[in-house]
């Protein structure tokens, strides 16, 4: 009798010792993921973000609260780019005029079409671009296969022929 409730002790130390690192190593994990933002890319839909995003920014879920938020990666269909060495965000020319964004959306009611603009404090930033590169883009979804379709619709208005498919995220720094 006595041999059989050491035997359960030992069982159920190792389990228990087995378990509690596992646990606690979980526990971590699930604290270090965090939870990336869905993003709007449905201008004609609702976006819940407790975030004011300008006309020209691609929006996303940014929680209340929040500093410094990330989306979720997407695909985009880069419209036109062009190079800008200066970084001075009070020369406008530089960026995409927004008369060009606004006719570009008509052609993709239901796709957002965004711009870059200076990578400052309060304004979106997008990974995997370039910084010195101010761009246009039109949302391409979440999918390799929804991007592919988008971009045959971009090619097929025969207006954007050097339109290609890039995969970013977006993010939002509110410090």
């Amino acid at each position: 009798m006595r041999k059989t409730q050491l035997v359960c002790v030992l069982l159920l130390g190792l389990v228990a010792g087995g378990l509690a690192p596992r646990g606690a190593a979980s526990a971590q994990r699930r604290r270090a993921a965090r939870r990336l933002a869905v993003v709007c890319g449905d201008p004609s839909a609702r976006c819940r973000t407790s975030v004011q995003f300008e006309p020209y920014q691609l929006p996303f879920e940014v929680p209340r609260n929040s500093v410094i938020s990330e989306s979720e990666k997407f695909y985009a269909v880069i419209l036109k780019s062009v190079r800008d060495k200066t970084q001075d965000c009070t020369q406008t020319t530089l960026f995409i005029p927004e008369a060009d964004r606004l006719e570009a959306q008509k052609l993709f009611p239901r796709n957002k079409v965004f711009a870059s603009r200076c990578y400052e404090a309060g304004n979106s930033y997008y990974e995997g671009i370039d910084p010195e590169v101010m761009f246009m883009a039109v949302y391409a979804g979440r999918t390799r296969a929804e991007a592919q379709a988008t971009l045959a619709r971009v090619k097929a208005t025969g207006k954007l022929p050097d339109a290609y498919l890039k995969r970013t995220s977006t993010g939002f720094n509110g410090t």
